[in-house]
């Protein structure tokens, strides 16, 4: 008896063994809140300590089971324990990045944390505020056309329509930017009158406010609408042409139509070319958002800098 229960435990302990060694391999996709790849992290199985290195694009092959738990080794990732259940379609997994500051200037932290009433503020701020200068105005909008159906249903469920909702979202951050600019041009208006009396200083130069005036009664409307692409420039446009005291029915137009405008090309670029190169090339723009903001900054900051450096050259 003891003989066949022994047999019997044997054969058991081979077929488990067997069964373990010709497990396949669960293949898993890392990425943080914000949608970016947990590149180059080393991933724990904590039920059998097992450990692989992510790729590149945050894909790694792990020896467990969807029910076991992972630990993440990445400076910059909160360790705790994630549980493989928790895997979304494509095999997607979830991990917490732990926050810093340099996470104000990525789109996605926005709408994660805010959806569509924070990119609200954040458009009126960009320009409505001194401080909203350093906001990510021109990738925001980009980003937020390629995830319009989740802002807006999120706010409207009702409103299940793809054009409907970019329509929507158009009108709604066109209305918090042309706000925003009425405000700054208010601000400026306000406390212009008095900068004409003001001495120069190190950071102030009565020249400098009448080449704004005289640029403003040139070129003002152009100078508005050409502002709200350009980031930096946008923030001060409407506060200068308040201080040199800009037609307020002239400025009005041009800000409407400004910022119109602008939202219209960022929204329908992001949502239009995410759908055009994931249809044609099959190549998501959701995977590779860190690249696309990068992109915008450069293609929108370059004009400012060659005006900066070349202009001064020119000048010389």
């Amino acid at each position: 008896m003891t003989k066949k229960l022994l047999c019997c435990c044997f054969w058991i302990c081979c077929i488990a063994s067997t069964t373990f060694s010709q497990a396949t391999p669960l293949e898993v996709t890392l990425q943080n809140q914000y949608e970016g790849a947990v590149k180059e992290a080393t991933v724990t199985v904590l039920s059998n300590g097992s450990t692989a290195t992510t790729d590149k694009k945050g894909n790694v092959l792990l020896n467990a089971g969807s029910a076991d738990l992972i630990r993440i080794d990445l400076k910059g990732y909160d360790t705790v324990a994630v549980s493989l259940s928790g895997i979304e379609k494509n095999n997607v997994l979830k991990v917490k990045k732990n926050f810093t500051w340099v996470d104000l200037l990525t789109p996605m932290f926005y709408i994660i944390n805010g959806g569509l009433w924070l990119i609200l503020f954040i458009i009126f701020a960009e320009t409505g505020l001194f401080a909203g200068f350093f906001l990510p105005g021109d990738s925001l909008l980009f980003v937020a056309g390629i995830y319009n159906h989740e802002l807006v249903a999120s706010v409207f469920p009702f409103i299940q329509n793809d054009y409907i909702q970019l329509l929507v979202l158009w009108m709604l951050i066109s209305l918090a930017g042309i706000v925003g600019n009425t405000i700054g041009y208010w601000f400026g208006h306000k406390v212009g009158p008095a900068m004409y009396s003001w001495k120069d200083n190190l950071l102030f130069k009565q020249k400098y406010l009448q080449e704004a005036h005289e640029f403003y009664e040139k070129h003002g409307g152009g100078a508005i609408i050409i502002a709200r692409f350009l980031p930096i420039v946008r923030t001060f446009a409407p506060i200068v042409a308040g201080i040199v005291q800009m037609d307020k029915k002239k400025f009005s137009f041009y800000n409407i139509v400004g910022c119109i405008a602008w939202v219209f090309t960022m929204l329908v670029a992001g949502h239009f070319l995410q759908k055009w190169i994931l249809s044609q090339f099959d190549f998501n723009l959701k995977e590779h958002l860190e690249v696309i903001v990068v992109g915008i900054v450069l293609v929108t900051t370059a004009p400012v800098f060659i005006k900066l450096f070349f202009g001064k050259k020119k000048k010389s």
